[in-house]
C-alpha cells in the first residue's frame, strides 16, 4: 500500500505521533511518503524516521507572550504560496491520503477527490468532548483548517464517544524518579520571564526547552535547546512537567506517571479545552497565567495519575491494511479495554 500523509510540523506533538505510526506503517509493508509543513525547514530536528520528507510553507499560527493572534496569523499568511502547494501536489499515485492536522495534504486531496483519513487529536473535537474557550474563529478553523472525510480522534478517555487513545511511545517505566527533577517547556512564553519565575524554587531542579534558549545565571535552572533524545531522558526519570497544555507532551507525561502543571495558550480553543479535560478527569492542574503560586502549589504537590495506553498505531495500522471497515463500538471498547489510570506519588 502506497501513502501519502501530511503532518502539521508547527508543534512537536503531530511530528511525535507521526514518528509512532511510521514504525508501525514501515512494520506492515506500507510505503509512506512524508510531508511535514507550518514551521521552516530548517527548524525540524530528529527526523530520520521519515526516510526522506517533503517540507510545504502551510499555514502556522502568530503567537506572542503564550496567546494566539489570528490577526498577525492572517496577515502572515501566504495565501499565494498556499495555493501554489496545494495545487502542485499530485496524488493521484497513492492508494491513501492521510493528514494529521495538515492543510496542504487535506486540500489537494479534497480537490482531487481522493479520500483523506485524517488521524489526530484535533479529530476528537468533532464528537462531545470537554471543550472551553472557544469562539466562531476558533471553531471555524479547527472544521475547515485541515478537513477530513474520516477522522480519528484521540484523547485521554473516550468520554462515550467513538474516539481512540493517544498514539505514543509505550516505553519502559522508569525505575528510579527524581522527586525534585522538572522538565519545562514553555515554547510560546517569553523565555526570560520563565527563567525568573522559577529562580526562587531553589529546592528544584528544572530543565527548560525551548527554540531559543536563553542564559540563566541559576545552577538549578538549566536551559537547553530542542532536542528528541535529551527532552526524553530527562522526562523518563523527572517527577513532573510544567508545560503549555499541547495533547503529546500531556499524553507521554501521562504514560509516564508524571505530574502535570499546563499552561494553555489564550484565544487556542484546544489548549484552553486540554486544560478543562485534564482538570475534569483529575490528571493534571492548570495555570492560566505564568503564576508563581500556583507552580509552588504544585511543586509540593507529590500526587501524579499514570495512564497504561495500549499501542493504538499498531491498531490503526491493521485496521488500514484490513481496508478500513467502519469503526464500531466494539472495535473502539477494544482498543481501550486495557488501558488502566492508577494513582501515584513521588
Amino acid at each position: 500500500m502506497k501513502i501519502f500523509y501530511g503532518v502539521q510540523g508547527t508543534g512537536n506533538g503531530h511530528i511525535t505521533r507521526a514518528r509512532v505510526m511510521a514504525k508501525e506503517l514501515y512494520a506492515a509493508g506500507c510505503e509512506v511518503d512524508f510531508q511535514f509543513s507550518g514551521r521552516p525547514a530548517d527548524k525540524y530536528f530528529d527526523m530520520e524516521v521519515f526516510n526522506g520528507y517533503q517540507v510545504k510553507t502551510g499555514l502556522t499560527f502568530n503567537t506572542h507572550k503564550g496567546q494566539v493572534s489570528y490577526l498577525k496569523t492572517a496577515i502572515e499568511a501566504s495565501p499565494i504560496r498556499f495555493v501554489r502547494d496545494i495545487n502542485s501536489l499530485d496524488l493521484s499515485g497513492y492508494d491513501l491520503v492521510i493528514s494529521d492536522f495538515e492543510p496542504v495534504t487535506a486540500w489537494a486531496a479534497k480537490r482531487q477527490q481522493k479520500q483523506v483519513l485524517g488521524i489526530g487529536h484535533q479529530y476528537a473535537f468533532g464528537h462531545k468532548i470537554p471543550r472551553a474557550g472557544g469562539d466562531p474563529i476558533a471553531e471555524r478553523v479547527m472544521k475547515y483548517f485541515a478537513p477530513a472525510d474520516l477522522g480519528i480522534g484521540l484523547h485521554w478517555h473516550h468520554f462515550g464517544q467513538p474516539i481512540l487513545p493517544p498514539i505514543i511511545e509505550t516505553p519502559e517505566l522508569p525505575q528510579q524518579v527524581q522527586a525534585n527533577k522538572i522538565v519545562v517547556y514553555l515554547p510560546f512564553e517569553d523565555g526570560e520571564e520563565v527563567v525568573r519565575l522559577l529562580c526562587p524554587f531553589e529546592n528544584f531542579e528544572f530543565h527548560v526547552y525551548s527554540p531559543q534558549p536563553v542564559a540563566s545565571k541559576y545552577s538549578h535552572v538549566q536551559c537547553k535547546p530542542l532536542s528528541r533524545d535529551g527532552f526524553q531522558r530527562d522526562l523518563y526519570d523527572c517527577a513532573g512537567i510544567i508545560s503549555n497544555a499541547g495533547f503529546e507532551l500531556a499524553s507521554e507525561s501521562l504514560q509516564l506517571g508524571k505530574k502535570i502543571l499546563v499552561k494553555p495558550l489564550h484565544a487556542q480553543m484546544e489548549q484552553i479545552s486540554n486544560a478543562e479535560a485534564l482538570k475534569q478527569l483529575g490528571y493534571g492542574h492548570t495555570m492560566f497565567d505564568l503564576d508563581p503560586q500556583a507552580i509552588e502549589d504544585w511543586l509540593h504537590n507529590p500526587h501524579s495519575v499514570r495512564v497504561t495506553y495500549p499501542n493504538v498505531a499498531k491498531s490503526i495500522v491493521q485496521w488500514i491494511t484490513c481496508g478500513m471497515p467502519q469503526i464500531d463500538t466494539e472495535f473502539v471498547e477494544r482498543v481501550w479495554e486495557s488501558v488502566e489510570v492508577l494513582q501515584i506519588k513521588h
